[in-house]
């Protein structure tokens, strides 16, 4: 039996706009098991990127619990919660996130570098991700000389860069082509299977939905087993 990654209870988080309550989560339950490649699919506001947000650390949930690796992370302070986002969790955004003024390598070995490893431990860690992604001949480029799927990758690697528990993506291939698409997916896979890399992917495209092991369908915060 696999381990269990990721665990949320009666996750619930509500804005509120002055007087107005504006539920993004609602009471979900759920679990993620070590070596998964999980799909959130939805309408746009259903609370997917709030889903991510929450399980990330990016947010506070209104009530409720998440459990990444058996630690509670809704009890952790606002130190601990930088530390858990800096090692526990990858993400993945839309457009990227890159810093321009970075290249490939130097925006890969950044979360290493606020971790503390050493510049040439960073430095040799950062050229092995480029290369497990592909884009080692584009080392020394800055993200505007680099495609959106090869900005995405970088992304990816950057993701990896401290040994993740959970990469969480969110609409990863929002931004692409068709093909690019289809190639990020193909890398997400091939990470998942040689490294055992755990995904969470919110995601609109059936693209990336083919290239899930299990589907999560939200709507009004809501979440129920899709597949």
């Amino acid at each position: 039996m696999r381990e269990v990654i990721v665990k949320t209870i009666g996750l619930t988080k509500v804005y509120r706009r002055g007087k107005l309550e504006v539920p993004a989560v609602v009471d979900v339950n759920l679990q993620v098991h070590s070596g998964e490649i999980i799909g959130i699919v939805g309408p746009s506001g259903s609370g997917k990127t709030t889903l991510l947000n929450l399980i990330g650390g990016l947010d506070k949930p209104t009530r409720g619990k998440v459990f990444v690796e058996d630690v509670d992370i809704t009890s952790l302070s606002e130190g601990e919660l930088a530390n858990y986002r800096l090692k526990k969790v990858g993400f993945v955004f839309q457009f990227y996130n890159l810093i321009p003024t970075l290249t490939a390598l130097e925006n890969v070995e950044l979360p290493m570098a606020l971790a503390g490893v050493p510049k040439t431990e960073r430095r040799r860690r950062a050229m092995e991700l480029l290369e497990m992604v592909g884009l080692e001949s584009r080392a020394d480029h800055k993200p505007d000389e680099l495609s959106g799927g090869e900005q995405q990758r970088v992304a990816i690697a950057r993701a990896l860069a401290n040994n993740p528990a959970i990469v969480l993506a969110d609409e990863p291939t929002g931004d692409l082509d068709s093909k690019s698409a289809k190639s990020l997916v193909s890398l997400v896979r091939r990470l998942n299977k040689e490294n055992g890399q755990t995904f969470m992917i919110a995601t609109h495209d059936p693209i990336v939905m083919e290239g899930c092991t299990r589907i999560y369908s939200m709507r009004d915060g809501r979440v129920e087993l899709a597949r």
